[in-house]
């Protein structure tokens, strides 16, 4: 049966003519046996302009496999929905919180430190560019970098530079909470230093495009931009102005006084980040920082200079412990200079001593010896017991309590005035003095105790400065028999450098004590100046009182058989009283050497400066306060004259007798 074809139904052919038989076979051709197939005759050629019929293929049936196809792509569409409503569904909260951690820093942005300078305006101690090195420790580990010991290449890279140890780097790269994103490699750090790092962290970068073994273990190290604290003018006011701790924090002096209005408010940055570089295409959230205000101090940076190189010289020279330098302006309060000796650099304080890293002219407290002998002397004179003129008999020896007193020196019986007393510096002569001040020996003290008190003795200065001493100053009915009659001199009684220059302030101001100052003022980060608050003023004595004690000191210096002759200044009419106390050791709390001081003021007749100069334990040439601290004040005061412009006043000083005849 012929199978039926679903083509085109074949067209009808014509039959061609046939063609006539051949008249002979070719030769060798047989003709077909008995039983052989006929002779197939030759196939008919298709006609003209019609293909060849193609063979039939047969095919397998396709849909088994679009099934699998179709189940595979709908198997991995499913997951991908899934993931997909996993991510910005149920956990959608999640993961945005997640990667905006890992996506997006913040830091803070440190406010400018305000400066401080002299009443000049000069700085002493401003503010540089400086960078703080940090670092995020999810970039060194071995899913970020491929290597183990990527924490330990860095801080082999980084020690040198930073000058820091290289384990404790390693142990702030490797910290124990595995999510912790920054953390501070070094505080403050020169531009210079952040340039280095900077510099080997883009070489290590481009050799690590072309090098696959190069590990770049400085891709996590980034640096905040600060500002360094730095002192122009090196260990110059260096107790005064103190010094800022690693965190820029004041740490001590004016630094840590007003570190508040110094500081100012930081800021912050918050930015997006990748491969421990900001992407600057992403935007940041900044609140800026608020800078510091400016202070300017009362102090003038050429006298402090003065007075710094003459302390020093002179504490070397007599190979003492320490010594110090108050220069105040006696009608204002204003500190002018406040030196000390041996200081400090606050710009390396790895080469500070921690027993110098202080303002020992407020810090010390000490027995000040005879120039406490001007309030014994003021409270004579106010109370109207004796005048300047008064004669006092001064034995070599004088009996009180249960102790024998005696001067410095020893002498036959001095025939003295009041005045002479203070001129000689006689301990027995204050004590006779001050005996008169009450009926009894109690009520003598209670009123001497009272004029030390008017007069500062006892209480803090008003400065308000860190680490100050107000000294100590037992109640009279707690005055020991020796103190009632050491006190009068100087001895039983401490003080600091401070509280004695403003004694003498006092006198030189009339009698009126002002609070000695140290702040002229602020400038805030709009430009507004603001003077600091007028100091307080007490009466202490009279003016007339305050006139006689000034000429009574003129005696002192200007005298021949004054005490403090090493002091004159050529020109000039000077008030001053020499001191010479036994010194308590501060380390065993006992009697050891002597604290040397010299106390006064110019022009006497009308003051315009005071000069205090102590130094504690000379153990080289002299001891006596009039040899060694009367220089250094005749230096300071008249290096301070004339800066200040001056002038003397051309009257001739006051010349009071001394002595009398009996």
């Amino acid at each position: 049966m012929t199978e039926v074809s679903d083509r085109e139904p074949p067209r009808r052919r014509v039959p061609r003519p046939a063609r006539p038989e051949r008249s002979a076979r070719p030769e060798g051709r047989r003709s077909p046996g008995p039983g052989a197939r006929p002779a197939r005759s030759p196939a008919r050629r298709p006609a003209p302009g019609r293909p060849p019929a193609p063979s039939a293929l047969r095919l397998g049936s396709p849909r088994p496999r679009l099934r699998m196809v179709g189940v595979t792509l709908t198997l991995v569409l499913i997951a991908f929905v899934v993931r997909l409503l996993q991510v910005q569904a149920v956990d959608a909260s999640t993961y945005a919180a997640k990667a905006e951690r890992n996506r997006y820093v913040g830091y803070t942005l440190a406010a400018e430190r305000g400066g401080i300078t002299d009443r000049a305006g000069v700085a002493l101690a401003t503010s540089v560019d400086a960078y703080t090195i940090t670092a995020d420790p999810t970039l060194f580990t071995r899913e970020e970098l491929k290597v183990d010991d990527g924490p330990e290449q860095a801080a082999a890279l980084l020690a040198p530079i930073l000058g820091e140890d290289q384990d404790t780097i390693v142990g702030k790269l490797r910290p124990a909470d595995r999510n912790l994103r920054y953390v501070v490699l070094a505080h403050r750090q020169t531009p210079q230093v952040w340039k280095q790092i900077k510099d080997l962290k883009t070489a290590l970068a481009t050799k690590a495009e072309t090098d696959p073994d190069t590990v770049n273990a400085l891709a996590g190290v980034l640096a905040v931009p600060t500002t360094k604290r730095v002192y122009p003018n090196g260990d110059l006011a260096a107790g005064i102005l103190g010094w800022v701790d690693a965190e820029g924090k004041g740490a001590g002096g004016v630094e840590q006084q007003l570190n508040g209005l110094l500081a100012g408010k930081d800021g912050k940055i918050r930015y997006a980040q990748a491969g421990g570089r900001q992407v600057p295409t992403v935007g940041s959230t900044e609140t800026p920082a608020v800078p510091g205000s400016d202070v300017e101090l009362t102090i003038d940076r050429d006298i402090q200079w003065a007075a710094q190189n003459a302390i020093a010289e002179q504490v070397k020279k007599s190979r003492a412990d320490r010594g110090y330098v108050i220069v105040q302006d006696t009608r204002t309060g204003q500190i002018l200079a406040m030196a000390n000796s041996p200081g400090f650099d606050p710009n390396d304080l790895s080469k500070a001593s921690s027993v110098n890293m202080g303002n020992a002219a407020l810090q010390d407290a000490f027995e000040p010896g005879s120039t406490a002998k001007v309030m014994s002397m003021a409270a004579v004179l106010e109370e109207n017991v004796a005048t300047p003129a008064t004669h006092v008999v001064v034995p070599n020896r004088l009996h009180r309590g249960d102790r024998l007193f005696k001067d410095d020196i020893d002498h036959p019986t001095w025939y003295l005035t009041l005045n002479g007393v203070l001129a000689k510096s006689s301990n027995i002569g204050t004590i006779l003095a001050t005996g008169q001040l009450g009926r009894t020996q109690d009520r003598a003290n209670q009123v001497l105790h009272s004029y030390l008190r008017k007069f500062g003795i006892g209480g803090y200065t008003g400065l308000g400065f860190p680490g100050e001493t107000k000294g100590i100053l037992a109640a009279p009915g707690d005055w020991s028999t020796s103190q009632q009659y050491t006190i009068p001199f100087g001895q039983g009684v401490s003080l600091n450098a401070m509280q004695a220059a403003s004694v003498y302030s006092t006198i030189a101001n009339g009698g009126v004590r002002v609070e000695p100052t140290l702040v002229r003022g602020t400038k805030g980060p709009d430009g507004r100046f603001t003077p600091a608050a007028k100091p307080k003023e007490t009466r202490v004595i009279s003016a007339k009182t305050a006139k006689t004690l000034a000429r009574m000191l003129e005696s002192v210096v200007d005298d021949e058989e004054g005490t403090g002759t090493k002091a004159r200044i050529p020109g000039y009419r000077v008030a001053g009283k020499t001191g010479t106390a036994n010194r308590v050791d501060p380390a065993t709390g006992k009697y050891q050497g002597y604290t040397s001081s010299f106390a006064g003021f110019a022009p006497a007749d009308k003051p315009r400066i005071t000069v205090y100069c102590a130094i504690q334990n000379a153990t080289e040439g002299s001891y006596f306060g009039g040899q060694i601290c009367g220089p250094v004040h005749k230096e300071v005061m008249e290096f301070a004259l004339k800066t200040l412009q001056v002038p003397p006043t051309g009257t001739k000083p006051a010349s009071l007798p001394v002595t009398y005849k009996p």
